[in-house]
């Protein structure tokens, strides 16, 4: 029976793993700008092209279906061409494996930074990933699998549990899970749970870790506690060096090098002008009495 199911659930996540033909970003990443901002630690929001990732996006209601941890070259992972892995994800039908940088640069991304994050753990939150390399998707767990095949209209307030049910570790193995188990290994905060407490003299948050299996690759993005890092404007935005291709340049009078109105106009004058005596002509009692 075992068998039967994880053969199953193997042709249920190849299906929904299949990419969807004709999607092109609306904005794709600029490999340069994005290879020379991103750190250690990043989080790497992807906007994905496959059957899963656009049942993930109605059911949270976001750009973002897939999410990778950055966690810079790892040694003896590298592509054919000789590109090191720098990626940490989790995948449906595969588990947690190590991807290049170059995997995403057709798609739409966004960087994700946690701010005052130590380099100690940062590093930790970089190893506690590469150490989970090899951990695999359960594919005999088919109710994990099968509920994708079937966006029925679910409740705004039942989606984020809608990823999360089925049972315990495989469903702990997708790609937000596996980067929010990393940054609560540092007690880092991504969405907590914030309870007032204490007297009225003193008030205090208390933290509470939500459970990993209920975290979205959105949640990166909305965090109070992660700064959005745009590689475009890191590396100095001027829009005037843009060349447009459906507009010419600027006509003269518009970029100012005359004035749009060549006469100068005068204000008029706040008092009466002086009277011309030589046109003026006096006028005699005897014409003002006739």
């Amino acid at each position: 029976m075992g068998t039967v199911l994880d053969s199953v659930g193997k042709l249920i996540a190849a299906y929904l793993s299949k990419e969807v033909p004709g999607y092109e970003p609306f904005t794709p990443s600029d490999p340069e700008h994005l290879r020379g901002v991103i750190e250690p630690g990043d989080v790497l929001l992807v906007e994905g092209n496959n059957r899963i990732s656009g049942i993930i996006k109605y059911l949270t209601q976001s750009t973002w279906s897939h999410a990778a941890l950055y966690v810079g070259p790892i040694e003896g992972a590298e592509e054919p061409n000789g590109e090191p892995h720098v990626l940490i994800e989790a995948n449906i039908g595969e588990g947690v494996t190590s991807a290049p940088l170059s995997k995403y640069f057709p798609y739409h991304t966004r960087i994700c930074r946690p701010v005052g994050l130590s380099h100690e753990d940062r590093t930790t939150v970089c190893r506690y990933a590469i150490n989970r390399i090899g951990f695999g998707y359960d594919t005999k767990n088919i109710i994990d699998l099968m509920r994708y095949l079937f966006p029925l209209p679910i409740p705004q307030r039942w989606r984020r549990r809608m990823i999360a049910i089925g049972s315990g570790d495989p469903t702990k193995i997708i790609c937000s899970a596996l980067i929010a188990q990393a940054f609560d290994a540092v007690r880092y905060p991504i969405l907590p749970k914030i309870t007032k407490a204490g007297s009225r003299a003193a008030r205090r948050e208390i933290l509470h870790i939500r459970d990993s299996s209920l975290y979205m690759p959105r949640d990166f993005d909305i965090s109070p506690y992660f700064e959005v890092v745009k590689p475009t404007i890191v590396h100095g935005f001027d829009y005037t060096a843009l060349h447009w291709a459906d507009k010419q340049k600027p006509l003269e009078e518009v970029a100012g090098t005359f004035s749009v109105f060549p006469e100068t106009l005068r204000a008029p004058p706040l008092v009466p002008e002086a009277i011309d005596e030589e046109a003026s002509a006096e006028i005699s009692a005897e014409e003002v009495n006739a």
